[in-house]
């Protein structure tokens, strides 16, 4: 670490200071040696694999940072700039893990050094969240292990199966006897959303890796649950449920995109908890049925606290593309209780593509160039995700993340 250098006396046979001098340093002086940092670092959380170590640090504000590594020993080396650290981190990771211990000490008087021990050597991946919701600011950190990302091949995953495509559940909202919202013109918020819907099904399934389904091809109704299982027995690793707003005030514009929130999840994993007997493979492929009832709870809020980190991610990313397509009118991933948001084991997002009840949104919404604009931002932001999060057995794995680490 950086040591301070404490002041020395002046070298005997420099000039003395003139009158002028003296007073500049004199109020030098007054001033304060050091001013506390504005952003307080209020917790650390972790989860780990063979093949990647995460770390999510929460803060109270943006921050900027870097990362590097070092050799004998292997250590990742994050500085935190302008952060104070309210608490303890955690010094050891949880298993399995390719971090040996954690350490963290001041550097520099208002930054923070954290320093992760490693096991072998491994390659770190950076990047910030903007609040949403319930969570604030994050600064999350993926050690990736790059010998399990050599190790696989463009074809099988290294067990031998046959790779596959990641599955993305597309949800036109409203439909059959439910139209949804109405426009001022008389157009249909059921209509829209399917034509949006498959557009975004024919750009997903044109990108290399990905495979769509539509919870509905034509105008028909369906349950808010029955989405959720169409997505389920589809095994989607992404559902977006499409919809367009309404408001009052017809002047009320703009996209958002929402994440559930931890209330929704609340009640949902009480009805799940209910009818445990029935919710196999919710939990990592964990059957909650022959667990005890303290045990299905915890394995149940682990895993829809980790599903919500991932609606909340994937719905930053897509949120951001369709700012260069339309105005935003909420500039953070929102969070409710939505009944297609509830899959406990699928991350889920719901997008408002613009308001249907303003004139000018409306007639954008009902052109064939502006929906395959918001379908082609909607599929860049969920491209943008898997980047960083596809799934180990899937080709987008194989094809992209493996080759861009290696």
């Amino acid at each position: 670490m950086r040591e301070q250098c404490p002041a020395t006396a002046p070298e005997r046979g420099r000039p003395a200071l003139g009158p002028l001098r003296l007073i500049a340093a004199a109020a030098l002086l007054l001033l304060p040696l050091s001013v506390a940092a504005d952003t307080a670092l209020t917790g650390m959380r972790m989860s780990a694999n063979d093949e990647r170590s995460r770390l999510v640090f929460d803060l109270d504000g943006p921050v900027a940072h870097q990362v590097f590594t070092l050799e004998g020993p292997h250590r990742v080396v994050l500085d935190i700039e302008d952060v104070r650290l309210t608490g303890d981190l955690p010094a050891k990771p949880p298993a399995p893990s390719l971090i040996r211990r954690i350490r963290s000490a001041p550097r520099g008087g208002d930054s923070l050094r954290v320093v992760l021990d490693m096991k072998q050597a491994a390659r770190p991946k950076t990047f910030l969240l903007q609040p949403n919701g319930e969570h604030g600011h994050r600064l999350v950190v993926d050690v990736i292990n790059p010998t399990a990302v050599a190790g696989s091949e463009p074809g099988k995953t290294p067990s031998g199966k046959p790779r596959r495509d990641l599955v993305i559940a597309i949800d036109p909202g409203h439909g059959g006897k439910d139209p949804g919202a109405i426009g001022r013109s008389g157009s249909y918020e059921k209509h829209i959303t399917l034509a949006v819907g498959q557009r975004l099904k024919r750009v997903l399934d044109g990108t290399p890796g990905f495979r769509a389904v539509l919870t509905r091809e034509g105008d028909v109704y369906m349950g808010l649950r029955e989405r959720m299982d169409k997505a389920r027995a589809a095994q989607a690793d992404l559902f977006i449920s499409l919809h367009a707003d309404a408001f009052r005030d017809p002047r009320a514009r703009g996209s958002s995109v929402y994440a559930l929130s931890l209330n929704g999840a609340s009640s949902e994993a009480a009805r799940w908890l209910a009818e445990r007997e029935n919710a196999a493979d919710l939990v990592g492929g964990v059957s909650l049925g022959d667990k005890d009832e303290m045990l299905a709870s915890v394995l149940l809020d682990l895993s829809q606290s980790a599903t919500i980190e991932s609606s909340l991610e994937v719905g930053n990313e897509v949120l951001q593309e369709i700012g260069g397509v339309n105005r935003i009118h909420k500039h953070s991933v929102q969070q409710a209780a939505f009944v297609v948001l509830k899959s406990p084991d699928i991350p889920s997002i719901l997008v408002e593509a613009a308001f249907i009840s303003n004139p000018r949104e409306e007639r954008r919404l009902q052109t064939a160039a502006h929906q395959q604009k918001l379908a082609e931002a909607i599929r860049d932001g969920v491209v943008d995700y898997f980047k960083r999060q596809a799934p180990r057995d899937t080709r987008f794995y194989a094809e992209y993340v493996a080759r861009n680490d290696s």
